[in-house]
């Protein structure tokens, strides 16, 4: 029996050859959720899996989970992410999760070690929330956090509902949702931001990740001809969407701290040169790692956006997309991710995430925790997102070395407590 050792040209090689399908110019990839790339990219995946004579399971919202059985019959440690992307998305975000959890499987099977208790990697729905919302669809239904009948019910800008398109590239399973419980869970992934590189480090040990707030706003005036309507006679729509984006960098700047605000999309209605904007929709996102500020900013975004639509005399209304609270990991898998990241000899730095992800919602029912790996240029959701080759083979050895303490340990070693799953 050999130590088990990840292949970086193997890893490198499994991650261009998924970023084939729905490749875009430049190296990007296009896979929004439950697309026809999606049904490809699922089973190009899922083909891996069963290479590796794991077992695959399928939900009902469509996760996908694969398991290499352990020596015990035991709650398996779970390690993924997902491989729907943005519409201009990368190679990596998501998809390296994914096949660094094979590649440990791989590694695992060529080394002819079986550890204590199962491995399961994960692929769950919808974690970009790009064409369906709330993101992290997958994973919340998983935990018990969004009822199966209100995800399968969600629409897209179209009309065509989450269960349609399942249905539709066949991937509405059969497994019950929540299956299986999981003893702990460890989620690798790029940083998607500048930190890690800027200060030389080599990993990010992720303590928890900011809370997330989407809101979308539509505001109602009045159209009219742009060059006989007096500036003091106009209920612009427009107006209001761009003075609620100019509060909202006042506002982050106002609260400091980690408060982070972005007006992302932007739709003007009739949308054209010569004519005031009758209707304005766009959407706010706010994060932060504390949760009574993210409640403030909440709070101030909704009392100036009523105070900005009342002097212009226009009407604005606003819906929740997504709120999510803001999540700390389990103290002792973090602190086992520092500690397998010391043993390798790996520089690094605890951090929070400043995005979401799946693992924030597996907390909700085991213990968490997430590894992170530098993004070159701090690129993510951008066909040029990019991480060497080396931290590519460092952070999924980490996940390794982590997965393989989380799955010998004995119980009384390491207690780790479980989470009653969500009502």
């Amino acid at each position: 029996m050999t130590s088990p050792q990840i292949n970086a040209g193997r890893l490198l090689a499994s991650l261009h050859a998924l970023g084939q399908i729905g490749a875009l110019p430049g190296g990007g990839v296009n896979r929004l959720a439950l697309s026809d790339a999606d049904r490809e990219g699922r089973d190009w995946t899922v083909a891996r899996m069963r290479e590796l004579s794991m077992r695959v399971d399928i939900d009902a919202i469509g996760n996908i989970v694969g398991t290499f059985p352990g020596t015990e019959d035991l709650p398996p440690v779970m390690v993924g992410s997902h491989i729907d992307t943005v519409r201009t998305g990368g190679l990596y975000d998501g998809n390296y999760g994914v096949l660094s959890g094979l590649e440990v499987v791989t590694a695992l099977r060529e080394a002819g070690v079986q550890p204590r208790r199962p491995l399961a990697v994960a692929v769950f729905t919808n974690e970009e929330g790009a064409r369906f919302q709330p993101d992290m669809m997958g994973s919340l239904v998983y935990v018990g956090g969004l009822p199966l009948p209100d995800a399968l019910a969600t629409c897209d800008a179209d009309g065509v509902s989450v269960q349609a398109e399942l249905q539709r590239i066949g991937y509405q399973g059969t497994a019950p949702v929540g299956a299986p419980l999981v003893d702990s869970y460890v989620e690798l992934h790029i940083e998607q931001g500048p930190v890690l590189e800027q200060l030389g480090l080599q990993i990010g040990v992720v303590e928890g990740v900011q809370g997330i707030s989407w809101t979308e706003f539509t505001v109602e005036g009045q159209s009219n001809h742009a060059g006989t309507t007096p500036m003091a006679l106009r209920h612009d729509a427009a107006l209001v969407a761009a003075q609620v984006a100019v509060f909202m960098r006042a506002l982050s700047a106002r609260l400091g701290g980690r408060q982070l605000a972005t007006v992302g999309a932007v739709r003007l209605s009739p949308n054209l040169v010569n004519v005031i904007a009758q209707k304005a929709v766009f959407t706010v996102d706010l994060r932060n790692t504390d949760s009574a500020a993210l409640a403030q900013a909440e709070s101030d975004l909704h009392a100036y956006a009523q105070q900005a639509a009342q002097a212009e005399g226009v009407r604005i209304t606003s819906r929740t997309l997504a709120r999510f609270e803001p999540v700390a990991f389990d103290p002792m898998v973090v602190n086992l991710v520092e500690q397998q990241t010391q043993a390798l000899g790996c520089t690094y730095q605890r951090m929070p995430s400043g995005a979401g992800h799946d693992a924030q919602m597996l907390a909700r029912v085991c213990p968490s925790a997430m590894v992170f790996v530098p993004s070159v240029g701090g690129l993510s959701h951008n066909v040029r997102e990019h991480t060497a080759p080396a931290d590519l083979q460092r952070g999924a050895q980490v996940l390794l070395q982590v997965v393989l303490a989380l799955a010998n340990r004995p119980s009384q070693l390491l207690p780790l407590n479980f989470y009653a799953p969500l009502p």
